[in-house]
């Protein structure tokens, strides 16, 4: 299978044509808000699997069966996503026909207040800023910088408030980072966007802990980043 180097675009619109069209309808013209904020609350890992690269083409070929990771707080896109899966025969990805040879279900309770997590798309955490002309611009956090606990905190209290319909759990969420952290630049339908995998250690409530692992960590998981798993 090949794809473009850059394919989150192409999982994401495959995302989208496998759940059912009532919830694909909501997530891609609503989603889940509160305030002045919307969120689709899922994400997805990049294809893992023996790969290699023609950077001449600007493409990745994946020489062997590769695999996805899709996570989310909502029972019914999981379900959706489930039931769409088990009911085609293949899924069309950039002219390759992909068929589906197993699904695993997993369910992952976060019972204290530290866990470490190990990335499967880079962890995006930025904030949009003014220039003194009066242009915005987008400053990109990696961890351990001043500000970016409180981005983290504020993005996962709004996620869950998104989600219940009610105030987060008092707390702050620390990260900590275990060993190097990986930059990526990625292009995603021309826009630059930066993140960042590797290990990380979070402390803090339970239940935005949980929601890091569910709906994703930081920002822009419905276009393919901070898809999490528990070491």
């Amino acid at each position: 299978m090949e794809l473009p180097i850059t394919y989150n675009h192409l999982l994401q619109a495959a995302i989208y044509r496998i759940i059912d069209p009532e919830l694909a309808a909501f997530l891609h013209e609503r989603g889940f808000e509160t305030g002045n904020r919307i969120f689709k609350l899922f994400a997805f890992s990049r294809l893992s699997g023996r790969f290699s690269i023609d950077k001449e083409k600007g493409t990745i070929k994946f020489l062997e069966e590769v695999k996805l990771v899709l996570s989310s707080p909502v029972d019914r896109f999981c379900q959706s996503i489930a039931n769409g899966l088990l009911t085609k025969d293949d899924i069309y990805l950039n002219h390759n026909n992909v068929k589906v040879e197993k699904i695993v279900v997993q369910n992952f309770r976060i019972d204290r207040e530290r866990v470490v997590l190990k990335t499967l798309s880079p962890v995006v955490v930025y904030s949009t800023l003014l220039r003194p002309e009066g242009r915005k611009y987008t400053c990109y956090f990696q961890p351990g910088e001043p500000d970016y606990d409180s981005l983290i905190t504020n993005n996962l209290r709004k996620k869950y408030q998104a989600l219940y319909g009610k105030d987060a759990p008092e707390g702050k969420v620390k990260v900590r980072r275990l060993g190097e952290m990986r930059l990526h630049v990625v292009n995603y339908k021309d826009t630059v966007i930066k993140g960042y995998s590797g290990k990380l250690e979070l402390t803090g409530p339970v239940e935005l802990l949980q929601m890091a692992i569910d709906a994703g960590f930081g920002g822009k998981n419905s276009h393919g980043f901070g898809c999490m798993i528990i070491k």
